[in-house]
């Protein structure tokens, strides 16, 4: 049995804690929050609710942590962190960053000798898989990826961040015209700024 720990606990920490039980060869055994333990409710039962600044007092129960932070600012510095002790999985998913983050964390992997996974979510993850088979079945395509319309976690948590925000959203929306000239056939380069626009809802 793998023994699963949740670093974090919002929407995604939510998500992993379900598909943990789901699964026959694994449980969870702990959750870690900044915020009082005594405050969060979790969907498991029998399982306690920790204070992040205790994590290292289970280093030796839990055989994989989940780290669910957000990418802006928390996994930089959680992933490397934690894995100085734990083998760890993140969801990691700021792409222009991802070798930054691979370095920092694959070097404190190395000198732990922890396993450590970065970028496993929808996209790096398993959209990264649907593309790479793709392209291997069609060598001569091109790939595009549009989100949305959606509210997109990451950039949401951004902006709650600025002092004097009390609660914000962003969506993302594909941009209508550029959907049209892929599925037309045409194979456009698109930046990322030609594929989508951002909406706030502050």
């Amino acid at each position: 049995m793998i023994r699963i720990g949740i670093y974090g606990y919002g929407n995604l920490a939510k998500g992993v804690e379900l598909a943990v039980n789901a699964a026959s060869d694994m449980k969870l055994v702990a959750v870690f929050t900044r915020r009082d333990p005594a405050t969060v409710s979790i969907n498991s039962t029998d399982v306690p609710v920790i204070n992040a600044k205790d994590v290292l007092e289970w280093k030796n129960k839990i055989d994989v942590l989940v780290i669910c932070g957000g990418s802006a600012t928390d996994l930089p510095q959680q992933t490397p962190e934690l894995a100085k002790y734990f083998n760890v999985v993140d969801s990691f998913d700021t792409h222009a960053k991802i070798p930054e983050h691979f370095e920092n964390v694959n070097r404190e992997a190395i000198n732990s000798k922890k396993i450590a996974v970065i970028s496993v979510g929808w996209d790096p993850g398993m959209f990264s898989i649907v593309r790479m088979y793709s392209s291997a079945v069609l060598p001569c395509g091109k790939d595009y990826t549009f989100w949305g319309k959606g509210v997109s976690q990451g950039h949401s948590d951004a902006i709650r961040r600025i002092p004097g925000v009390i609660d914000a959203k962003q969506y993302t929306i594909p941009v209508s015209s550029s959907l049209e000239k892929v599925r037309s056939g045409d194979l456009p380069d698109l930046s990322t700024r030609e594929k989508h626009i951002r909406e706030d809802n502050t």
